[in-house]
């Protein structure tokens, strides 16, 4: 759950956006869902195919809007915090092709509550 507190930088958002990913099958879908968009959006772009740029938000947010519904059973970052969230996406993805993810998410879950954000508190 985002917490009701204010959110002041991405430094304060990625553990909560972290926390709301913290199933494997939400950041797989994910995943999923930004690289499909990426291509989409590239095709698109390259073809000059407007049909591929309309599907792009329909690809990238639809898996991980179901994730989040029905395997997480909480609302999207993106609907409080859309630009912290586009930019978190990318960052998930890249530690996922890194192998790096499932690391954050133990750290993170074992480190941070969600008082801390937005207080300025650091994790740890």
């Amino acid at each position: 759950m985002i917490t009701d507190q204010p959110i002041h930088s991405f430094k304060e958002f990625w553990p909560v956006y972290v926390r709301e990913h913290a199933k494997k099958e939400t950041r797989l879908m994910h995943f999923v869902g930004t690289t499909a968009a990426v291509g989409c959006l590239a095709a698109g772009l390259l073809l000059r195919k407007r049909s591929l740029l309309a599907l792009v938000p329909l690809v990238g947010y639809g898996p991980a809007w179901v994730s989040h519904f029905f395997v997480e059973g909480n609302r999207p970052a993106s609907f409080k915090y859309p630009g912290w969230s586009l930019q978190a996406d990318f960052v998930m993805w890249s530690k996922i092709v890194q192998g790096k993810m499932d690391e954050e998410v133990d750290n993170i879950l074992s480190t941070t509550t969600y008082e801390e954000v937005g207080t300025g508190a650091s994790p740890g």
